[in-house]
């Protein structure tokens, strides 16, 4: 399967060539292979299988401050006062050491079959980024970010004839 009626299928949109790291990686490594490979992400593998994602967003969130939560007294009670963050997960990742530490779990993933329709569907309506492919007996193939999508809408919006004025 190449295109459904003119989309095109993830197969055709993914990074192919794509490293992944293993939990007992070092945040190092990951955000070594982040920068020099260009990825918004790489995924977490332990027994052939996905076990969790870093993304540039939680190597970002290891530099951010913590909000405490504040305590409100309520009559006999106190209550915390956030509208923030987990503060356990937020903890989790500023004092994360390994991949196991920094990595979001469960992972979204999708099959090689996805179309780009699916895979934009996806990245909007669950806001994950990147996300990665798996083949039909469920193998990490490659990964695919906003920013393939990007170039595959830019290429088949300026494929479209020019409107006449």
């Amino acid at each position: 399967m190449t295109e459904q009626s003119g989309n095109p299928v993830v197969t055709h949109i993914m990074r192919k060539e794509t490293p992944f790291v293993t939990p007992d990686s070092t945040i190092a490594t990951v955000a070594k292979i982040l920068v020099d490979l260009r990825l918004s992400g790489v995924p977490v593998v332990e027994d052939g299988n996905i076990v969790g994602i870093i993304t540039e967003a939680d190597v970002i969130a290891r530099e951010a401050d913590v909000d405490v939560p504040t305590p409100v007294p309520f009559f006999d009670a106190i209550f915390l006062a956030d509208g923030g963050p987990s503060y356990d997960e937020e903890m989790r990742k500023v004092l994360a050491v390994t991949a196991r530490d920094l990595m979001s779990s469960p992972v979204i993933n999708v099959k090689d079959t996805a179309t780009l329709t699916e895979v934009a569907t996806l990245i909007i309506d669950q806001r994950v980024n990147p996300i990665p492919v798996l083949d039909v007996d469920l193998n990490y193939i490659g990964i695919v970010s906003r920013r393939e999508l990007v170039e595959v809408i830019s290429a088949l919006e300026n494929a479209l004839p020019s409107e006449s004025i």
